[in-house]
């Protein structure tokens, strides 16, 4: 390994409650990569947000993989994956947008996985990273499934409450999502309106116990963005260009509504930018909407995958735009 990196100690999310799971590792150039790969057939990309990890899909997993291939990365700095040396990409989730087509690449060119046909499930910060990389791959897409997530500038009535900005500011987020583990202990608990177990949430925070695996936690919160100097602002700009690449692709939206921070109004404008999406609201859900409301939200996935075909080729939409990278590179 490079000096200066380092591997969460969790081990292979071993005796973790309901991670019954095979770990497995990709060798990026900058780092390993832990991801799950249950099951077969049609493969379903899940990739998590911000403080999360693979074990927030682990309900979703166990309910698809008789039937689906269930592909779930955990993002290179977070979860069981290796750390990324300091310093971190300018724009992380960027960077993250080509670490995950070089995982889908891989498995595609090296172990089976078909060129398409493939669903993309996305949480939080993995919204703008996923959905970014289905835009780039319509062509390989047939399906998308977004739970408590935004790929647009935040709308003037749905801004995040003040004290998320407030975390936003750099010594504030480095003060609580680095240097104390507070930003993942706190979205344990304030993520969720039924309280997790106390083994759940301790698997929740596991990777980030310790100061030098909290690094990307910081930085995915400073990237949020909410003016035109955040480092995320043209990420989503870019995005926002692209979307119209799923336009034909069946959309469903799960919403937990009593999320503290992505708020209501969020889960409308889903709905009025897709029209054709299906539009889950869960009043009593929180940020963790597959926590929550897990018996009746995975159900719904489930039957979304087994009966929402592609609606039309989409290769005739247009080009999309290639964001960059995080090291300065158009993919």
């Amino acid at each position: 390994m490079t000096k200066g990196r380092s591997v969460c100690a969790a081990t292979e999310g071993s005796g973790l409650p309901d991670y019954p799971f095979t770990s497995r590792w990709f060798e990026h150039a900058d780092g390993r990569q832990h991801y799950l790969d249950e099951g077969t057939g049609p493969p379903v990309l899940m990739v998590h947000g911000n403080p999360a990890w693979s074990y927030a899909w682990r309900h979703l997993v166990t309910g698809l993989r008789d039937a689906y291939r269930c592909v779930v990365p955990d993002l290179l700095g977070m979860g069981l994956s290796e750390r990324l040396a300091a310093p971190l990409p300018a724009l992380l989730a960027g960077y993250q947008i080509a670490a995950l087509d070089d995982l889908v690449r891989h498995l595609v060119d090296e172990h089976g996985a078909p060129d398409r046909g493939w669903t993309v499930a996305a949480h939080d910060w993995g919204g703008p990273i996923a959905l970014a990389w289905a835009c780039l791959n319509a062509e390989r897409v047939d399906r998308v499934v977004v739970l408590n997530t935004t790929v647009f500038r935040f709308p003037e009535h749905g801004l995040p409450p003040r004290w998320f900005r407030l975390l936003r500011l750099r010594p504030v987020s480095a003060l609580a999502a680095h240097s104390t583990p507070g930003w993942a202990y706190g979205a344990a608990r304030l993520g969720v309106t039924t309280p997790m177990p106390a083994e759940v949430r301790r698997a929740f925070t596991a990777p980030y116990r310790r100061r030098r695996h909290r690094a990307a936690l910081s930085r995915f919160i400073q990237d949020v963005p909410l003016t035109r100097a955040d480092p995320g602002w043209s990420l989503l700009a870019v995005v926002e260009q692209m979307l119209p690449a799923l336009r034909q692709i069946p959309l469903l939206v799960g919403w937990g509504m009593r999320d503290p921070v992505l708020r209501p109004p969020l889960a409308d404008e889903w709905q009025r930018r897709f029209p054709h999406a299906r539009v889950l609201r869960y009043p009593e859900a929180g940020h963790y909407v597959l926590e929550d409301a897990r018996a009746e939200l995975v159900p719904e996935i489930r039957h979304f995958l087994d009966t929402a075909g592609r609606r039309a080729n989409v290769l005739d939409a247009p080009a999309p735009v290639r964001p960059q990278d995080g090291r300065g590179e158009r993919r």
